[in-house]
């Protein structure tokens, strides 16, 4: 079973290190920043399921990170910390995209049980049977595309990369991440094989010149819709 991965952004080492040696004892997967731009770097990189991020960073504070991010990825959770108490600082949280707020000090019981009701929250809102795209429907339990009544089976491969696509609409699928994902490493011929699965796909959804899956050359794929 893949273990939770959580990006956890903050500058206090020692609220840091207990913060991940807790979360990483209860079975989480850890990736510790130290300010807001290594927090960004890391968020690119390992696709973590869920951000925890400190308010008060340097170099990139919390609230300019979640709304970078918030740019390309409506979905993901974020949960602030802070040592700020007031109303304007809460709700100032809530409008950069945050979906839960901790102030300090805070119990780690606390923080646990928040970070599994969001991903409880989120996983519950994906409808595996009623996707979007464009004007298409997409099954990803049944595998397979609808157009105006016509169906079109997909594998379990296109399936699952059109689902990862869906899931960063509009914005960029790591290419390396995707290719770990189903491919089970990034090697030039998995990369190949990917760049086959992606014409497939366009071909499969050229019904509707609305819907585009482009190259972003050295960094992935784009499902604009």
């Amino acid at each position: 079973m893949n273990k939770i991965k959580v990006l956890l952004a903050e500058d206090e080492a020692s609220l840091g290190m207990i913060v991940s040696e807790t979360l990483e004892s209860r079975d989480f997967e850890v990736f510790h920043a130290a300010d807001g731009e290594e927090a960004l770097e890391m968020y690119q990189e390992k696709q973590p399921d869920i951000l925890v991020l400190d308010v008060m960073m340097p170099k990139k504070d919390g609230f300019t990170l979640a709304k970078e991010i918030r740019e390309g990825n409506s979905s993901i959770p974020i949960i602030f910390l802070t040592a700020k108490s007031q109303t304007s600082d809460v709700v100032e949280g809530f409008e950069h995209g945050g979906n839960d707020y901790l102030k300090k000090p805070f119990s780690m019981e606390e923080l646990i049980v928040r970070i599994k009701a969001l991903l409880q929250r989120v996983s519950l809102k994906v409808d595996k049977e009623n996707l979007k795209v464009g004007a298409y429907n997409f099954n990803l339990t049944q595998q397979y595309l609808e157009l105006d009544g016509e169906q079109q089976q997909l594998t379990h491969r296109e399936a699952q990369l059109l689902f990862f696509l869906i899931e960063k609409k509009n914005a960029i699928l790591d290419r390396s991440f995707i290719l770990n994902k189903l491919w089970g490493n990034d090697d030039f011929f998995n990369a190949r094989s990917m760049d086959v699965f992606i014409s497939k796909l366009r071909k499969k959804l050229k019904g509707d010149e609305s819907v585009k899956i482009i190259n972003v050359r050295g960094f992935g794929y784009k499902l604009i819709c």
